[in-house]
């Protein structure tokens, strides 16, 4: 299995343009996953200087219904002609940051014929299943930082039902791809129980605290090996790392093989 960073918040390299955003390119069990679609197209252009060929993309995953995830969706659907975008049935729902500005989809993609809407639990194929564990018990809630949705025309806390989480199972190990961790990377990591987790932590606006130990601490009682990026944010990172025993940073380009 290999997964490539095709675009987040930073670049080690300065021929690729990071973004805030994320995007992810996976293949395991014969397939070719693309896993969120940046902000913008800047994570196409990345991928072309790499050698990657998203024409050549099975499937689509879209992780939750925010710009910076799902902002470069259109350019994919140009880009890739057959593959399928996998999404919440949330996703569309009007999304907006603390500030009341909108941080949502494109709608006008929203009938588009290759737009494959998921509900709890979706089968991909062998080896491949999305879960949006709206039912689980969150025991670990993190702060929404005012984020909100709109619902029958009023703007209430953003419950993240939109947020989904990829499931990757090949050669007996248990893979989680999980793009922000909304509904907390606590929860996320105690119901998968994975061998390996990639995504962000949405730890960016955390104080450097006890707070934040104390979550690294519990983070590192999991047999889990963690690759973070994006929302979790870059001091926040530095902070925990002494905490947990696997921590690693995944930036724009890097690649990693499990």
């Amino acid at each position: 299995m290999q997964i490539t960073c095709l675009i987040e918040n930073t670049s080690n390299d300065t021929a690729l343009s990071p973004e805030h955003g994320l995007s992810l390119y996976i293949e395991a069990n014969g397939k070719k996953i693309l896993f969120d679609m940046g902000q913008t197209d800047s994570y196409i252009k990345n991928a072309k200087k790499i050698g990657i060929d998203l024409s050549t993309v099975d499937t689509a995953i879209l992780s939750h219904g925010h710009y910076d995830h799902g902002g470069g969706m259109g350019a994919f659907l140009k880009t890739n002609t057959k593959a399928r975008i996998y999404l919440s049935q949330y996703a569309f729902l009007p999304h907006y940051n603390s500030e009341v500005k909108y941080i949502g989809l494109d709608c006008s993609l929203k009938n588009n014929d290759r737009l494959n809407y998921t509900n709890d639990v979706c089968k991909l194929s062998d080896g491949f299943t999305l879960y949006s564990c709206n039912q689980n018990t969150r025991k670990h809630r993190v702060s929404t930082v005012g984020m909100t949705e709109e619902r029958d025309g009023m703007l209430c806390p953003d419950e993240f039902l939109h947020e989904q989480y990829l499931l990757i199972e090949e050669n007996g190990k248990r893979v989680v791809i999980s793009g922000c961790s909304h509904k907390g990377i606590l929860d996320i990591v105690s119901w998968f129980r994975p061998d390996v987790l990639i995504g962000g932590f949405h730890f960016s606006k955390f104080p450097l605290d006890e707070k934040l130990t104390e979550y690294a601490r519990l983070l590192n009682t999991y047999d889990t090996v963690y690759y973070t990026c994006h929302c979790t944010g870059t001091e926040q990172y530095r902070f925990m790392k002494p905490h947990i025993r696997s921590l690693n940073y995944l930036s724009t380009g890097d690649s990693i093989t499990i």
